[in-house]
């Protein structure tokens, strides 16, 4: 029950934040994108059910405020969270490389996936000008931002969330 409440209050923070302040910053009308960022790096810490949890309800406050097509970010946003999960129990949470290739990459395919189904589909074949002026900007923005976000997960994950152990012995890739 705590950790629900935990993620819930995390998932509103980070939708506030990216509604309000990170607008503030916002370079060229780039903006990173907090909410994958969570819902990666949840995944990552806690595991698929958790991904899945944080990219649902990070999708749908997207869509209740800002979608055009009901549950498309959802969707999206829960699908990166779920994926990211498969990491959890392969890596170790403590390195910083991996989260960065995880967000780098689902940042990649949260773009393409709004550039398919929301502008493709509509007719709208500038797919070079969308890569090179939105896409790399904001991968490489949601990925810097990665450094520092993912540092403050880990440290609610592990302080206020309760530890998810996963021993040597647990990982299926360690052979005795």
């Amino acid at each position: 029950m705590k950790n629900r409440i935990i993620l819930a209050v995390l998932i509103l923070v980070s939708f506030l934040m990216q509604c309000t302040i990170l607008q503030i910053f916002s370079i060229g009308s780039i903006s990173p994108n907090l909410l994958a960022i969570l819902c990666i790096c949840m995944g990552f810490l806690r595991g698929k059910k958790t991904g899945m949890f944080v990219g649902f309800f990070c999708g749908l406050l997207v869509d209740l405020f800002y979608g055009s097509l009901f549950g498309f970010y959802a969707l999206i946003y829960m699908y990166l969270g779920y994926f990211a999960g498969f990491g959890c129990q392969i890596f170790y949470d403590d390195d910083l490389k991996v989260p960065l290739c995880l967000v780098g990459v689902g940042d990649l395919v949260y773009n393409l996936a709004v550039y398919g189904l929301q502008f493709l589909l509509r007719g709208r074949l500038g797919f070079r000008v969308y890569f090179f002026r939105i896409m790399i900007p904001e991968l490489l923005y949601t990925v810097l931002l990665t450094i520092l976000v993912y540092k403050i997960l880990y440290k609610i994950n592990y302080r206020f969330m309760g530890i998810r152990t996963t021993k040597d012995s647990d990982s299926f890739w360690l052979i005795k």
